[in-house]
């Protein structure tokens, strides 16, 4: 992965690692430092992510310090009051409007099993269509199931998420449907590549999962 991205290089294409919210279910704090084998889950995430994107930043609010050792930017959310994965995806729009990117990868921050080829993937679903955005779905025997945190945006539509965040827009899917969203569809077998961590019992339930795949 490159550090820096040069600006103005319109192949550049960035990533950002959203982690901005509250961890409720988790009792608070960031789920991005739970450990997992060993380690944070956001280093997990880090190693998985990075080799597919030029440059790589963190979206998370409060203390920037507790992610020092991570080697990331880190960028808050622009809007004020927690409202939501949208926000962060516009932080990173943002910030890669400022790399001189045309378009910017999110992926969440409690996936420590997210695909190695997501980006990839998300291009694909794009190219070649009239479409200006991808997200990431499984395919499953009820149908495909949509994770919308795993994105690949167009910068240009970052005034139109402004706009529609201050007029209280909070879901990720009504917006990216509302703009024509591709899909990238992955296998949820042996192990879904989506599988978040949202509570204890989860954390636990992936070090299973980490055991079976090393």
């Amino acid at each position: 992965m490159a550090e820096h991205a040069e600006s103005g290089v319109s192949n550049a294409l960035p990533g950002v690692i959203l982690a901005g919210g509250l961890a409720r279910r988790m009792g608070g704090g960031d789920k991005g430092l739970r450990r997992l084998q060993g380690r944070p889950l956001l280093s997990h995430v880090i190693d998985r992510l990075a080799p597919q994107v030029t440059a790589l930043a963190l979206n998370a609010n409060g203390p920037p310090e507790r992610f020092h050792g991570f080697g990331l930017t880190v960028l808050p959310d622009p809007v004020t009051g927690f409202v939501g994965p949208l926000a962060g995806i516009l932080a990173a729009m943002d910030w890669a409007a400022g790399l001189g990117a045309d378009r910017v990868v999110t992926a969440a921050a409690d996936t420590p099993f997210l695909p190695r080829d997501l980006v990839a993937r998300l291009t694909r679903a794009v190219q070649g269509r009239d479409l200006p955005l991808a997200l990431a779905a499984t395919a499953g025997p009820e149908g495909q199931m949509r994770h919308p945190t795993f994105g690949r945006w167009p910068v240009a539509l970052r005034n139109d998420l402004r706009q529609a965040l201050a007029d209280g827009t909070r879901k990720v899917t009504p917006w990216a449907d509302q703009h024509g969203a591709g899909a990238a569809v992955f296998p949820a077998a042996p192990v879904d590549p989506f599988f978040n961590i949202n509570t204890p019992a989860d954390l636990d339930r992936a070090a299973v999962l980490a055991a079976s795949l090393s």
